[in-house]
């Protein structure tokens, strides 16, 4: 079983410890974290906590990496890491522009070392049922799909709120809403880019987007992150040509509302403050017809599984460099698109089909 080791024993590498001990897909041999109440803490855990980086470099035993420290520190800790023969996992969005992102898969690529990012929103199930939707065949011909996750506490009171740690809600959020899109449809080829950030609490990082995907075939994607919204929208909505899909909460099931019949004569005009409307007007149960797509069973560590496979040859991780690249890519055109105030052309890469 090959041995893992957390850097950064704070949110999410307490998240990363639990889940490697719980579900045993590689073992922990350790963390290694600058905070003494952090090391402190793994210790009270029964968690061996190396003394130094350089002590976990130097462990021989030690096959795999996970980095899951503030966004500006992945790029040095996994080339140190690469470069002492490690394999790494870095925590989402890897780096801060996509030239730091060459530089480590190119490191990794000549150190003959995997490396990828931790994208564990791709086993969330509000994801796996749009996506299914979506290939279902069932809409017809799909338009448009609405993905967003709305909050009201505005960005935490830590390093996500400053630029120089890469905060902001496009790197924290956007990283994952726009590698789950490309999941949803197929790797589709994007034409352009358009994005608002929002400044209502912080003026140093965005704490909200609004960022449009403009795919060939006439597919518009809308991702939303809001974190001053006391009424959260629909995490997914999602329409076609003969229906419409929608998920409310990560919690809930995906409803399907799915055409029968566009020949209706007998529309019941609907009565309105200001006139009636016939255009507007409901249909029923003649012309309709409501299907259920039930939450699916997940196993998130399946990450952690399959790269531990890809590590002996035995499997092609499901999170590869040129996926990394393509979503760092969106969001430096969000950002350009933000500064402008305008769409930006944005230029396709080749990628490869996704597994799951």
């Amino acid at each position: 079983m090959k041995r893992c080791v957390i850097v950064g024993y704070g949110g999410m590498g307490s998240w990363h410890a639990r889940h490697i001990l719980e579900r045993g897909a590689v073992e922990l041999a350790g963390i290694y974290d600058i905070k003494e109440e952090r090391v402190a803490l793994a210790r009270e855990n029964g968690i061996y906590a190396y003394p130094s980086f350089e002590a976990v470099l130097a462990d021989e035993s030690v096959e795999l990496v996970t980095i899951a420290t503030p966004n500006e520190l992945h790029k040095p800790l996994a080339i140190a890491a690469l470069r002492a023969g490690k394999n790494v996992i870095s925590e989402k969005p890897v780096t801060l522009s996509s030239e730091d992102l060459a530089e480590i898969c190119a490191v990794a690529n000549e150190c003959g070392k995997l490396f990828t990012a931790h994208q564990n929103r791709r086993w969330d199930c509000d994801y796996r049922m749009i996506r299914e939707a979506y290939h279902s065949g069932k809409l017809g011909k799909v338009t448009s799909v609405e993905s967003r996750y709305h909050g009201s506490r505005g960005i935490p009171g830590d390093w996500r709120g400053k630029k120089e740690h890469g905060g902001g809600m496009i790197f924290d959020w956007g990283i994952h809403l726009i590698d789950q899109m490309f999941g949803i449809v197929d790797d589709r080829k994007l034409l352009r880019v358009y994005c608002k950030c929002d400044h209502i609490t912080n003026d140093e990082v965005d704490d909200g987007f609004k960022l449009d995907l403009y795919f060939e075939g006439d597919l518009t994607a809308r991702i939303e992150v809001g974190t001053t919204n006391f009424i959260s929208l629909p995490r997914f909505y999602i329409t076609g040509v003969d229906g419409t899909g929608w998920v409310n909460d990560w919690k809930d099931d995906c409803r399907l509302v799915l055409c029968r019949t566009w020949e209706d004569k007998d529309v019941a005009p609907v009565v309105t403050a200001a006139g009636f409307t016939k255009t507007m007007a409901p249909r029923d149960e003649k012309t309709t017809v409501e299907e259920w797509i039930k939450r699916p069973e997940t196993e998130v560590h399946e990450f952690y599984h399959n790269f531990a496979a890809a590590i002996d040859g035995k499997a092609t991780q499901f999170v590869t460099h040129k996926q990394l690249m393509r979503s760092m890519r969106v969001m430096e055109a969000a950002f350009r698109s933000d500064a402008l105030g305008a769409p930006v052309a944005f230029e396709d890469i080749e990628t490869e089909p996704r597994e799951f």
